[in-house]
């Protein structure tokens, strides 16, 4: 069976109205979705082969709106690859991403080792743009590399489980 590929290369969580989780049943337990915002996000995710999240870090985590659109799906989510993106006033967003590792592994999202960690203070223009400096450019290269090999080695895998 041929599946259809999105080439888009940014989903924006602005563009999908998800409201703090209102399915009545968690996503592990299965498919069941209620509600349309939940049927087109969960259309978008499965759509992809890996994914490269770009986080800001609040308090030691990642955003509510992240993980909130993170928890809305399961199945959709499996066997997949994932890189990181990260910023923040302190060591460049990394304990968001220590929090995303976890719920990735729960997700059974195969998530790389390398990550784009940018500090707002060397960063970031005076504007409030990003200006990384050039080695997190070779960081950035290296991280997308190893998403894109991971996710090819998952196709298999994700063939076999979407077959069963």
């Amino acid at each position: 069976m041929s599946v259809q590929r999105r080439t888009e290369p940014v989903v924006d969580l602005a563009d999908y109205v998800l409201p703090l989780l209102d399915e009545p049943r968690p996503a592990a337990m299965g498919p069941h979705y209620t509600h349309p915002h939940t049927h087109r996000w969960a259309a978008t995710i499965a759509s992809f082969d890996g994914f490269v999240f770009v986080t800001p870090e609040y308090n030691h985590s990642t955003s509510a709106a992240l993980k909130n659109a993170i928890d809305f799906l399961f199945v959709e989510w499996n066997n997949k690859a994932a890189g990181f993106v990260s910023y923040g006033v302190g060591p460049g967003g990394t304990r968001a991403v220590e929090h995303l590792r976890l719920v990735m592994g729960e997700l059974a999202v195969a998530d790389v080792r390398c990550q784009v960690a940018l500090s707002l203070f060397t960063d970031f223009n005076d504007e409030g743009q990003p200006s990384p400096a050039a080695y997190q450019h070779d960081v950035l290269n290296r991280m997308l590399g190893e998403v894109t090999a991971w996710s090819a080695a998952l196709a298999t895998l994700r063939a076999t489980k979407s077959a069963a």
